[in-house]
C-alpha cells in the first residue's frame, strides 16, 4: 500500500501542504510549496512563537500554530500534506498524529531515531490508507541516480568494494548551546542527523549489510555534543562484496567531501565533490558516460554547508504520487530500514 498512488486529490486539484517545523528546511519546504503550481501553502506550525511576524511578511495570510495539536483541533485549514521538518525526535510521533488526522505525511530525515517507532510509522499508514514520503534528497541528484541505473543494469556485474566517506565540518556554529543538536536523546547521533542519507544511498543502490564492525572516536566534540564525531565502520554487502563507510564532522572549516568510490567485476568508479555531486572516475567495461544534468547547488545555512538542495524534487514527487501521476520515490519501509542500519551499527558503540 506504502507505494501506490494516494487517492484522496485529483489530479487537477492543488495539493495542500501544512509544514510543522519552520527552521531553515522548513522555511525551504514552505517556499517551494507556495511556488509550486500544483500545490497550496495552507499553515505553518512551529513552537516558537517569535518567529510569527517575519513568517507573516514571508508567506502573506497563512495561518501560524503554536503547536501541531493546535493546528490539528482549530479545523478550517485542512491539509492533504503534513510536512515534518522538527528536531528528530519529534518525527515519529507527528507523522503518526498527522497520518490519524488522515494527512499523507512527508518526514525530513530521519523518520525515526528508532526502528520501533520507523514500524509504528508504517503501520498507522497501512491502517489508515495514507503514504508516508521520507526525505532522502540524494536519490534525486543526478550522479546517484546514474549509479543506481548502472547497477540496476548489471553493467558493473559482480560488486567486489564500496567505499563511502563523509568527511565534514560541523563545530560549535552548528552545536550550538541550548539547542538540540549534539544532544543524545533528541538528536540521536551523526550518522541520523548528518549522513542518514547516505545510508540510504547505499542501501537504495546496493541493499542491505551484515557483518558490520565499527570504531567510533570524539576528536573535538566532547564539549559540544552527547556522542562521537567520526566513525569507522566495515560490512559486508548482502548481495556479495564488502564495504566501508568513514565519516566525521571534525574536519577543519568548511566541508572536506562526501564520496562513493566502486570496484567491481566489469569497472569501477568514484562519485565525489563535497556533495558527491560529481562522476569523478568512470571505467566501465564496454560503456561510456553519458552526460549527467548539474547537481544542484548545496544546501548552504550560512557558517555551514549540507548536501544537494533538491527539495524540489521531492516536492515534485509527492504532488505527482497524491495527484495520481507518479508513485512515491521513498517510501516510510525503506526509511524503517535505513534506522535499523543506522541503529545496528549504533549498538557497536556499547561492546
Amino acid at each position: 500500500m506504502l507505494s501506490q498512488p494516494a487517492s484522496s486529490v485529483s489530479a487537477s486539484a492543488a495539493v495542500r501542504f501544512a509544514i510543522c517545523g519552520v527552521g531553515h528546511i522548513g522555511r525551504r519546504h514552505a517556499a517551494l510549496v507556495s511556488r509550486h503550481p500544483s500545490a497550496q501553502l495552507v499553515a505553518l506550525i512551529d513552537v516558537k512563537a517569535e518567529l510569527a511576524p517575519a513568517l507573516a511578511v514571508e508567506f502573506p495570510g497563512i495561518p501560524f500554530f503554536t503547536s501541531l495539536e493546535d493546528y490539528l483541533q482549530c479545523g478550517g485549514y485542512e491539509a492533504d500534506i503534513l510536512t515534518i521538518a522538527t528536531p528528530n525526535y519529534q518525527h515519529a510521533l507527528q507523522a503518526i498524529a498527522g497520518l490519524r488526522h488522515g494527512m499523507h505525511v512527508v518526514v525530513e530525515k530521519p523518520i525515526a531515531l528508532h526502528k520501533h517507532d520507523a514500524e509504528a510509522i508504517v503501520h498507522t499508514a497501512l491502517q489508515t490508507g495514507r503514504l508516508v514520503f521520507g526525505v532522502m534528497q540524494n536519490r534525486y541528484s543526478p550522479p546517484a541516480a546514474w549509479l543506481k541505473q548502472v547497477v540496476v543494469e548489471g553493467r558493473l556485474g559482480q560488486v567486489y568494494l564500496v567505499q563511502i566517506n563523509c568527511f565534514w565540518n560541523r563545530d560549535a556554529r552548528y552545536y550550538q548551546a541550548g539547542g538540540w543538536k549534539g544532544r543524545q536523546q533528541q538528536d540521536g547521533g551523526t550518522l541520523f542527523t548528518q549522513f542518514s542519507h547516505f545510508v540510504d544511498l547505499l542501501y537504495w543502490v546496493f541493499g542491505d549489510i551484515t557483518n558490520i564492525s565499527a570504531r567510533f572516536c570524539d576528536f573535538n566534540h566532547a564539549s559540544i555534543t552527547d556522542f562521537e564525531d567520526s566513525g569507522l565502520v566495515t560490512f559486508d554487502l548482502v548481495r556479495g562484496g564488502s564495504g566501508t563507510l568513514q565519516y566525521s564532522t571534525s574536519v577543519w572549516d568548511r566541508n572536506l567531501e562526501s564520496s562513493l568510490t566502486v570496484v567491481a567485476e566489469n569497472g569501477s568508479l568514484r562519485l565525489g565533490g563535497q556533495y558527491m555531486d560529481k562522476v569523478e572516475y568512470c571505467h566501465i567495461k564496454d560503456y561510456q558516460l553519458p552526460q549527467l544534468p548539474p547537481t544542484n547547488p548545496a544546501n548552504d545555512y550560512g557558517p555551514y554547508q549540507g548536501s544537494a538542495a533538491n527539495h524540489v524534487q521531492v516536492i515534485d514527487n509527492v504532488v505527482e504520487t497524491v495527484q495520481k501521476r507518479s508513485f512515491a520515490t521513498t517510501n516510510a519501509l525503506e526509511g524503517m530500514k535505513v534506522v535499523e542500519i543506522i541503529e545496528r551499527i549504533y549498538s557497536l558503540r556499547h561492546l
